[in-house]
């Protein structure tokens, strides 16, 4: 099932870069610290680099998936599974990233009302993000390149923040070093790898980048999630070096009570700015989760984008809505990194597997046919 896109329609391969990144990076780096702590502690940042090579790994695990005949993860499926079994196979990846976006989407709306605006209503919110989504997203894949760009140039400045908390730091708080087993360690990683969901939405973009058989691509991907790996590991090791570990596994906000501290003659609250410009930062995920389900329903279905970016809206919208409580954005924010856990660590290298046998038959038969 061959995929084609106009050249119009395409990016270049250094935004790859900016796509992996931009997916990768949500309102879990807000409050991430004190799931992590959980099991190694101040070992945690071993963790983190032990999730982001499994990272690499499977992202070369798809660029193997991905060629010139089956160039995104709706094609992958039809050759491996033939066309109904595949499109029902899609059918549950689509449920997936519409999950994964209303994960990103609640948790946003989360802070705001804790933060920002503790009576403003849910549907409020969601009627004036949902407007927003639709604008970018049905203005085509060139323009949600663009805000991805700017997603991660714009929020990049914030980094200068850390020279506030780094006056109050204790480097005894990251003491004794490797004192935790391969199960706290692997423990601590799991809670790591809903940091870095996202970067499968790939899958579906990827005839949308030009030059899309050549190595350039995977280059970009892969310095993209360095980069993703190198920001989470900063925001680690300031948010270990500021908070005692008692202090960190009691604390929901770890990062926004560190932006907290920081304070101008001109400016009391830093952090109502902080959380709006994060707005940047969360479009993205969401925008191209969502795209990407437009997308799969498109090539699956020959389903109308808009219509369906319509019905997922709708949908998020409602959901979004009936999570009043915050424990049930807990359930939801688990039951993702639970079904991304499954998909990337299980069923990506499973469907590698199965394309590897699908190729050596098909080569068995052309050469017999010969």
């Amino acid at each position: 099932m061959t995929v084609k896109v106009e050249k119009q329609f395409q990016v270049s391969g250094f935004f790859t870069f900016f796509l992996i990144h931009s997916s990768q990076t949500g309102v879990g780096i807000l409050n991430f610290q004190n799931q992590v702590i959980k099991g190694a502690e101040q070992d945690a940042w071993i963790s983190l680099l032990i999730t982001g090579v499994m990272t690499h790994i499977i992202l070369y695990i798809i660029f193997k998936l991905l060629d010139e005949e089956n160039r995104d993860l709706v094609a992958v499926h039809h050759y491996c599974f033939g066309k109904k079994a595949g499109n029902m196979l899609s059918v549950f990846t689509l449920v997936y990233f519409w999950l994964a976006s209303l994960t990103v989407f609640r948790a946003y709306i989360e802070v705001i009302q804790i933060w920002v605006y503790p009576t403003i209503k849910t549907w409020q919110l969601c009627l004036v993000f949902g407007l927003l989504f639709y604008y970018i997203i049905s203005s085509g894949f060139r323009t949600l390149t663009g805000f991805s760009f700017w997603g991660v140039i714009l929020p990049s400045f914030l980094f200068f923040l850390i020279y506030f908390p780094m006056k109050h730091t204790n480097y005894t708080y990251l003491l004794p070093v490797f004192s935790h087993s391969l199960r706290d360690l692997f423990e601590s990683s799991k809670a790591y790898s809903l940091l870095f969901l996202g970067f499968e939405w790939i899958l579906m973009y990827y005839p949308f980048i030009k030059d899309s058989n050549s190595k350039n691509i995977s280059k970009w991907a892969h310095f993209g999630n360095l980069y993703t790996i190198i920001v989470y590991l900063i925001v680690t090791m300031i948010s270990f070096l500021y908070f005692n570990q008692e202090v960190l596994q009691q604390l929901p906000w770890a990062t926004l009570m560190m932006v907290k501290i920081v304070k101008f003659s001109f400016l009391e609250r830093f952090e109502y700015v902080f959380i709006f410009i994060w707005l940047l930062v969360v479009l993205s995920p969401i925008c191209i989760s969502l795209w990407a389900c437009t997308r799969i329903a498109k090539r699956a279905f020959s389903m109308p984008p808009k219509k369906t970016l319509t019905l997922l809206l709708i949908a998020i919208m409602l959901a979004s809505v009936n999570f009043k409580e915050f424990k049930s954005i807990d359930h939801i924010i688990n039951l993702t990194a639970n079904v991304g856990s499954v998909f990337i660590y299980v069923y990506l290298p499973f469907l590698l597997v199965l394309k590897w046998i699908r190729n050596y038959f098909q080569k068995n038969i052309n050469s017999s046919g010969g």
